[in-house]
């Protein structure tokens, strides 16, 4: 099993940034992909980044050239780093992984809210 804990969420105001950090645990030899979700109130959760393990990284279009995502493997932490943020960003971010054998998991979520 794999847990993932997620921080650094909170309130930014239009054009401002923050950085996510997703600090994995367990059984983490069989990550095959570790990625950030969203989901924003009446709207189905949607894939924000991933980085699969020995490939390429993957960004959703809204946030293509703001948000990047990396991987600090010492640490085995996943970061966002949303810059430039939009009204439009505020949502609950979950940190999802998934193991060789199929089996995923989510963190418990944490809040972005752009307002001014």
């Amino acid at each position: 099993h794999v847990q993932l804990v997620e921080s650094g969420g909170g309130l930014v105001q239009p054009g401002g940034s923050l950085r996510l950090s997703c600090a994995a645990s367990g059984t983490i030899f069989s990550i095959t992909v570790l990625g950030w979700y969203r989901q924003a109130p009446g709207k189905q959760r949607e894939l924000v980044a991933a980085i699969p393990r020995g490939g390429s990284t993957n960004y959703a279009d809204p946030v293509k050239g703001r948000f990047t995502i990396s991987r600090d493997s010492a640490k085995n932490t996943v970061y966002l780093q949303m810059n430039s943020l939009k009204p439009d960003d505020t949502a609950v971010y979950y940190c999802y992984t998934k193991e060789t054998w199929g089996s995923e998991y989510w963190g418990q979520g944490t809040q972005v809210t752009v307002s001014s």
